[in-house]
């Protein structure tokens, strides 16, 4: 019997695979617990429209993260902090903060979490990356300067 797995099954295929695999393990366990479908003709087409958009879709957030990240390499985010003798911080700026400036001064939304840097302990200007997709990396430039 031909299935359409809706998720994957270790050792027998991945989401959206269609694959023959016999009735009994089919009926009695995939189809009870949801993991598959059968694969008749409506449900075939109804897949590969799913891929369709689906690919779609991140051919559309690839091309808005290469705009992002060419924006962002020219932005320079300012952030105030209190130095002390030598140009140290008191205290360090974290990503969120470097986030809630970015948003702030630029209005660009990008998560914490997708800054790749350590906390920064001293004045003057540090260069972060930022990853915004699977292969696109922007360079943010933050100037901390004293208050």
């Amino acid at each position: 019997m031909k299935v359409i797995f809706l998720k994957d099954v270790k050792g027998q295929g991945k989401k959206g695979e269609i694959k023959e695999l016999s009735e009994g393990y089919v009926r009695n366990f995939l189809l009870p617990r949801g993991l598959a479908k059968e694969a008749t003709d409506g449900n075939v087409k109804n897949l590969e429209a799913q891929k369709k958009s689906e690919d779609k879709r991140k051919e559309q957030e690839k091309l808005e993260a290469q705009q992002l990240a060419e924006k962002m390499n020219e932005m320079t985010v300012k952030i105030k902090g209190k130095a002390g003798e030598g140009g140290r911080l008191f205290g360090a700026i974290s990503s969120k903060q470097v986030v809630e400036a970015l948003e702030e001064q630029f209005n660009v939304k990008v998560d914490k979490r997708k800054l790749d840097m350590e906390p920064i302990r001293s004045l003057g200007v540090t260069q972060v990356k930022t990853k915004l997709y699977h292969d696109i990396v922007a360079t943010l430039k933050v100037h901390v300067v004293e208050e």
